[in-house]
C-alpha cells in the first residue's frame, strides 16, 4: 500500500503512536508493596528445632523465633530485653516473615522474620509508639542494567526489592507508586533528567508528595549466571542531587533479589542519614506560586458609588470555602467512607471529596472549608488525629493509643 499524501503519513504515525501509548498504561505493569504498616519488625532470627513430627517442629520453631526477636526488639528499644508468655506474645505478633526454610520429617531449620505490632509491643515495653518521621517522599526507583534505564516502564527486580521493603522502622515517609495505570508514562527514566519545576509540581501532587527520592542501582554482570556487581547510589530532589553511593557484589544471578534487598536496607539507612544531616530540606521551588492578590482600582469604586469595604466583602462571600487537600492513610474500602464522614461532621467544612484513590496507601481528599486552616487542624486533632503539614496541605495520622499492662491491684495501701 503506497501512501500518496504526507497528511495520510502523519494520521498513520498519530495513530500508531496513541496505541503504543494505550499499550503502555494497560496490563500489569508493577508491583504494589507488601506492606506499608508501621509495624516493629526484627530480621534473621535462626532457629533450629527437633520434634516428633514436621509439623510440630515447625511450630515449635516460630514460637522460638517469637521469643529471641521479642528479646532483641526489647533490647533496641532500651526495655532490658525480659522475656513475656507465649500467649502474649501471640497477641502481639503480626506476622512472620520466612527468609529461609529447610523442613524435615523431624527437625526445622529456618532464618525468620517476625513483625510486632507497634502499639501493643510499645505500651507493654513502656515506651512512645509515636514515630516522627520525614515529609512524605516520592520513591522513582531507577536500575541501569545492560545499558537500559528503567524506572516504571516495565516491572524490574529493583522496583520489586523496594515493594518488599518493610518503612516500619525508618524514619523517611515513603510514598512507593505500584507502577500500575498511569505510573509508567509520569515517572519514567526520561523524567528524572527533567528539571522543569512545574511539571514536576503537577507529579508530586498527584501522588500527595512533598519531594521526591531517585535511589539507582547499576548492575554489572561478568558472565550470565556469574557475579553481578550493584553500585548503587542516592539521589534527592528534581535536580537529581548527589547524596551517596557503595558498591555490593553477589557471587551468582540467583542471589539479585538478595543484593538488591541489601542495596535497598542501606539506601535507607543513607537517606535517614541526610534527613538528621539536614540535606533532605524542602525545595522552595517545588511549592506553588502565591495566588496573587486583587486590586481594586479607585476610579473603578467612585464610579459604583461602593466603598472599598463593600467590594472586599462581596468577593470574600462569593470566594467563600477555602480547598484544603487533606492526606489520609486508607488501608481498606470503608476507611475511605470513615475520613470523608468524619471531614464532613466538622463544622464549617462545605465539602469533602476524596479525588485521589490509593487502597493501602495515601489517598487524597479534597476538602472545601469555611475558615481558617488552623481551625481545622485543631478540630482534627480534638478528634484523635495527629496532623503534620502547614497551609492548604493537611497530612492526618490516627494517634496511637498506648495500651498499658495490668497491674494487680494494691491490697496494701499506704497509710
Amino acid at each position: 500500500m503506497r501512501l500518496r499524501s504526507p497528511y495520510t503519513l502523519f494520521a498513520c504515525a498519530a495513530l500508531l503512536a496513541g496505541a503504543g501509548a494505550l499499550a503502555q498504561i494497560e496490563g500489569s505493569r508493577g508491583v504494589a508493596p507488601i506492606d506499608s504498616a508501621g509495624n516493629y519488625e526484627v530480621a534473621g532470627v535462626s532457629v533450629d528445632v527437633a520434634a516428633k513430627t514436621a509439623e510440630a517442629a515447625r511450630l515449635g520453631g516460630w514460637r522460638l523465633a517469637q521469643r529471641k526477636a521479642w528479646v532483641q526488639l526489647s533490647q533496641r528499644l532500651g526495655a532490658g530485653g525480659g522475656l513475656v508468655s507465649d500467649g502474649t506474645l501471640d497477641q502481639l505478633v503480626s506476622g512472620i516473615v520466612v527468609e529461609n526454610e529447610q523442613i524435615g520429617p523431624t527437625r526445622y531449620i529456618a532464618k525468620l522474620g517476625v513483625l510486632f505490632d507497634r502499639t501493643r509491643a510499645a505500651g507493654l515495653l513502656g515506651v512512645s509508639a509515636y514515630a516522627d518521621r520525614s515529609r512524605p517522599m516520592l520513591v522513582v526507583p531507577l536500575m541501569v542494567s545492560g545499558g537500559v534505564e528503567t524506572a516504571f516502564e516495565q516491572p524490574s527486580a529493583w522496583q520489586a526489592a523496594w515493594a518488599r521493603f518493610r518503612t516500619g522502622n525508618s524514619a523517611i515517609d515513603y510514598i512507593r507508586p505500584s507502577g500500575s495505570g498511569a505510573d509508567s508514562l509520569l515517572l519514567n527514566a526520561g523524567q528524572i533528567a527533567r528539571p522543569g519545576r512545574g511539571w514536576w509540581r503537577t507529579i508530586i501532587d498527584q501522588y500527595g508528595a512533598s519531594d521526591v527520592l531517585i535511589p539507582v542501582v547499576r548492575l554489572y554482570r561478568t558472565y550470565p549466571g556469574g557475579p553481578i556487581i550493584g553500585v548503587f547510589q542516592a539521589r534527592h530532589g528534581p535536580d537529581n542531587r548527589f547524596l551517596g553511593s557503595f558498591t555490593l557484589r553477589v557471587g551468582s544471578a540467583a542471589g539479585l533479589a538478595q543484593l538488591l534487598d541489601a542495596g535497598v536496607t542501606r539506601l535507607d539507612a543513607l537517606y535517614q542519614r541526610a534527613l538528621r544531616g539536614g540535606d533532605l530540606s524542602p525545595d522552595t521551588s517545588l511549592s506553588p506560586p502565591p495566588a496573587p492578590e486583587p486590586v481594586v482600582a479607585p476610579e473603578d469604586t467612585e464610579a459604583s458609588g461602593e466603598t472599598l469595604a463593600e467590594i472586599v466583602g462581596d468577593t470574600a462571600s462569593a470566594s467563600a470555602g477555602i480547598p484544603i487537600v487533606v492526606q489520609a492513610d486508607t488501608p481498606s474500602a470503608s476507611s475511605v467512607a470513615n475520613i470523608e464522614g468524619l471531614l464532613r461532621g466538622i463544622a464549617g467544612v462545605r465539602a469533602a471529596t476524596t479525588t485521589s484513590l490509593a487502597l493501602g496507601g495515601v489517598s487524597l481528599v479534597r476538602v472545601t472549608y469555611d475558615g481558617d486552616p488552623a481551625a481545622l487542624r485543631a478540630a482534627l486533632e480534638v478528634r484523635g488525629y495527629q496532623v503534620t503539614g502547614s497551609g492548604q496541605t493537611l497530612r492526618i495520622r490516627r494517634a496511637p493509643q498506648l495500651q498499658l499492662p495490668n497491674l494487680p491491684p494494691d491490697t496494701q495501701p499506704a497509710g
